[in-house]
């Protein structure tokens, strides 16, 4: 276990020295990293200027002076605590890593809980550390399979797995003699709400050995009280040292959904009314999540869908039900509109469901266009022409070979504009030279296949069905369909895997208490939940 070299610490007051005095040798090679941080626009200097703050001192966090070095990989095995049994210690599986942090899953466990830590966390430990100290590794909260396979299922797990070397955790950094902060100061903190996120914060207040983090820009949605000793907060200036991503202050972005625009031949029309007209405000990273999980539950198939799609890093994760299983995907980590736009034109096109989302609201008058008119706006946000960003930002949307874009399946993308522009990706409406009447009745020839199609899915709508029988799908269109403002909560009975039989167990106490819903969602599910067990749904 790998020790810090007091030579080598840093002093995180002289790194911040730059263009106020001189810089002592050993803080020089971190100048520009540490007291220049850019990320888009966003620069810790001119922040702090520009607010007029100070940093909190690197004496007030219990972080290491020097990041630890990050040498895990994908898949190496290790033994952590349970975050939601803290008396529990169980082997964990590395699955993503970002920085000086580690995303682990405990074995035997799905991908709804997976947590992050640091790699100089003490609740990480080698594989045998838990035997040596006379403990027994245990099932996490929540094992899928029986307590009494929990052996074999371990033996299965280790057997032949890569175990991460101890010489590559590190010890965990003293605590600080006590509280040092001060409200108003400045610090990077992690998003609990988004824990892959690190973001600029303020300490709003201080009492006792608590502090309030509040994150800049954000109006207390995603504020939290922590000890001051917590491993979640971070010096100004962490995340350019780590290679950690700091999101900018405040980033939030609106998409808009045109519910008048082609839905195509694999998006449910009907369903796609049933969504709201817009996803967000919110981060970039939650809209595109919610944009793209609502094609894949408005779709006739979600394996369609899903098969455009391709493991990104960084991002939300998504999720959709074929082959009777329950399959996930991590989005890319996107940070602005653009972003989100131009994965979501190039996941429309796959889907030949063009102008479905835009960064505008919608006339909801396209209908009534003329074919001309229409073939304007339909083209519009075409990959390769330019689109409208506000009122005068323009940005071209020509394919790019990035991360992002190497997270939709290449095969299944059009690579240039000139190929958009074949008759199968145009409006099933005629060219401008037919009048409007004959226009019309090409209209209404091309829906009529697709409303066949429509009404031979309602058979299956969850409503004509034994509740008991419901799949999580079924019980999220169920509580969509029950009351529009719940909407919003559906995707926390595809979090806690609610089925109907689930579904009928509900009570409004076991609601809030473990799925975090306020008392007003609470009852009303409940009294749905009544309605339909006394089957007047």
């Amino acid at each position: 276990m790998q020790k810090s070299d007091p030579r080598k610490e840093i002093d995180w007051n002289d790194v911040r020295k730059h263009k106020y005095g001189h810089l002592s040798e050993s803080a020089s090679q971190y100048q520009e990293a540490t007291d220049i941080l850019e990320l888009g626009h966003f620069t810790w200097d001119k922040y702090l200027k520009e607010t007029c703050s100070v940093p909190a001192p690197v004496h007030c966090f219990k972080q290491s002076y020097t990041p630890p070095n990050n040498e895990f990989k994908i898949s190496m095995k290790l033994e952590a605590q349970d975050p939601r049994n803290t008396t529990s210690t169980c082997i964990a599986t590395v699955v993503g890593l970002t920085g000086a942090r580690l995303r682990l899953r405990l074995d035997g466990s799905d991908n709804k809980n997976d947590f992050w830590r640091l790699v100089d966390s003490a609740e990480i430990q080698p594989v045998g550390n838990c035997e040596k100290n006379g403990g027994m590794l245990q099932p996490p909260l929540g094992f899928r399979l029986n307590a009494s396979s929990w052996p074999m299922f371990l033996l299965k797990t280790l057997n032949g797995a890569e175990m991460a070397p101890i010489r590559i955790f590190h010890k965990e950094p003293p605590s600080p003699s006590h509280n040092f902060f001060k409200m108003g100061m400045k610090l990077e903190a992690v998003d609990r709400k988004n824990p892959h996120f690190i973001c600029p914060a303020t300490i709003g207040e201080v009492r006792g050995s608590e502090v309030l983090v509040t994150f800049d820009g954000w109006r207390g949605a995603f504020d939290y009280w922590c000890r001051f000793d917590s491993r979640d907060i971070f010096p100004v200036g962490w995340c350019s040292l780590t290679g950690d991503n700091l999101q900018p202050p405040g980033t939030k972005v609106c998409i808009y959904l045109n519910k008048n625009g082609s839905t195509g031949p694999h998006l449910d029309k009907k369903k796609v009314q049933q969504l709201p007209d817009h996803f967000g405000p919110a981060r970039a990273s939650v809209v595109l999540q919610q944009a793209v999980q609502a094609c894949i539950d408005c779709a006739y198939h979600q394996k369609t869908v899903f098969s455009f799609l391709k493991q990104g890093q960084g991002g939300e994760v998504i999720s959709a039900v074929f082959d009777r299983e329950q399959h996930t995907l991590n989005l890319p980590a996107v940070n602005s509109i653009t972003y989100v736009l131009r994965f979501l034109e190039k996941l429309c096109h796959n889907l030949r469901s063009d102008n479905l989302f835009g960064n505008q609201p919608f006339t909801q008058t396209h209908l009534s266009l003329t074919s001309t008119e229409y073939s304007h706006s339909h083209d519009r946000y075409l990959p390769g022409e330019t689109f409208v960003l506000g009122n005068s930002l323009a940005r071209s949307l020509e394919p790019h070979s990035d991360s992002m874009d190497s997270t939709l399946n290449p095969t299944n993308l059009v690579s240039t504009s000139q190929n958009l522009r074949t008759p199968g990706y145009r409006p099933l409406l005629p060219s401008c030279g037919l009048p409007l009447s004959a226009a019309s009745a090409v209209r209404r020839l091309c829906s009529r296949g697709s409303d066949r199609y429509l009404e031979s899915r309602d058979a299956s709508r969850p409503s004509g069905r034994d509740p008991s029988s419901w799949t999580v799908e079924d019980v999220m269109q169920f509580i969509r369909e029950a009351d529009p403002q719940l909407g919003p909560h559906a995707d926390l009975f595809r979090k806690h895997e609610i089925d109907g039989k689930a579904l009928l167990l509900l009570r409004s106490d076991m609601m809030m208490k473990y799925m975090g819903l306020k008392l007003g969602p609470a009852l009303k599910l409940s009294y749905h939940i009544d309605r339909l067990k006394q089957g007047k749904f």
